[in-house]
């Protein structure tokens, strides 16, 4: 039989099989534990090389993100390292809404995700590797609901407290491939950037602020179905440990400037929330704000300024999420400046950049790099 098996019980594994006929499957996606969400799929294929395999996810009418889907083409890796894009339809209409897969592999296992995934095991390489360069040190902020530490790195001398922070949502994984590179970039002793910015700034970094619903191939929540990203108001040590341990430390440091990193299921561009709505907003936060956006756009042709998310009104702003809470709670009285803290998300697409596409890879993790470079050194121009 051209597919023998259809497994993801592994490190953000995420699919139901329902059946196998031949060359053909049909799937659907485990919601996230307590919670209604769905989207991120993780899953290995055993069949034939050579032997073309179409596989249905379904149900997806019914997912966070239904509008993610149009115009989508799934990572396939058959070596776990390369990712691409196997060609991919949607249709609203079938099995209440189904992306259709195919594919024809080359070797007799292939592995398909939403997108690239960043496992565990990557994570803490990662942070094994980053605490051997001279003048970073580690520190456990406080543990998941699991008990998984909260990694964070922290470098530099500067009075200035920076905080870069990403993978709030588990299955938006190219926020740690983007935390990958702003940390090798900012421990490579050639880079003028990275140098620049640690002579005026203490920078710290945590990678992955949501390991169980990574471990757990969850979308948007951690182990009790909490959305991480609606907490940091009133975070608790049974809903959201990992944003109170986080948050616990920024109070200990403060921020003066912040990068919150995620990916967006529908929109094909890279681009920069800001917080528009807070209560507190200055002259100076808005013009310190748009200089960052302003300026990555021309350091690279990846970032536009053009689509986005809608703009809060006027005190308006949902102070449950990050990048407005930290800009209204480290307001100028807090922080002792005159600029106030200067709060950021940035998204990226799982489609690919339409500005710019690759119709091979689509955005990629090589592409994540390559944006977390700019991004650092435009801090390092503007901080």
């Amino acid at each position: 039989m051209p597919i023998h098996d259809i497994n993801a019980a592994f490190d953000s594994g995420n699919i139901i099989t329902h059946s196998i006929n031949g060359t053909e499957a049909k799937l659907s996606i485990r919601k996230d534990k307590n919670s209604e969400f769905f989207q991120w799929f993780h899953f290995r294929v055993a069949g034939t090389p050579g032997e073309e395999v179409t596989l249905k996810i379904t149900g997806l009418n019914k997912s966070a993100y239904p509008d993610g889907w149009p115009n989508y083409n799934a990572c396939v890796s058959e070596d776990r390292v390369e990712w691409l894009r196997a060609p991919s339809t949607f249709d609203a209409d079938e099995d209440d809404g189904t992306l259709t897969i195919t594919y024809t592999p080359t070797s007799p296992l292939s592995w398909f995700a939403y997108f690239a995934p960043y496992s565990m095991e990557r994570h803490h390489d990662l942070i094994a590797d980053i605490c051997e360069y001279d003048g970073v040190s580690h520190r456990v902020l406080g543990h998941s609901i699991e008990g998984q530490p909260i990694d964070c790195l922290t470098m530099g001398q500067g009075d200035t407290q920076l905080w870069l922070y990403g993978r709030q949502h588990p299955g938006e994984s190219m926020a740690e491939w983007w935390m990958e590179g702003a940390l090798y970039a900012l421990t490579d002793p050639a880079n003028p950037h990275a140098r620049k910015l640690l002579e005026k700034c203490t920078v710290n970094i945590v990678p992955n602020c949501n390991p169980d619903g990574s471990c757990r191939g969850h979308l948007r929540t951690n182990a009790v179905g909490t959305n991480l990203n609606r907490e940091w108001d009133n975070p608790t040590l049974e809903k959201s440990p990992e944003v109170l341990a986080i948050r616990n430390a920024m109070d200990e440091k403060g921020v003066h400037w912040a990068l919150d990193v995620h990916g967006d299921e529908a929109i094909p561009a890279v681009f920069i929330a800001g917080f528009e709505g807070i209560p507190s907003l200055t002259d100076e936060q808005s013009r310190k704000y748009h200089a960052y956006r302003d300026l990555l756009a021309t350091r690279t042709a990846d970032f536009q300024t053009k689509i986005g998310y809608p703009l809060d009104a006027k005190r308006k702003a949902n102070l449950s999420l990050s990048t407005n809470q930290l800009a209204e709670r480290y307001n100028d009285a807090k922080m002792g400046t005159n600029m106030g803290c200067i709060a950021m998300t940035l998204e990226m697409p799982f489609k690919d950049n339409d500005d710019l596409p690759d119709v091979d890879r689509g955005w990629s993790p090589d592409r994540c790099i390559h944006l977390a470079e700019q991004c650092i050194a435009t801090l390092a121009e503007l901080v």
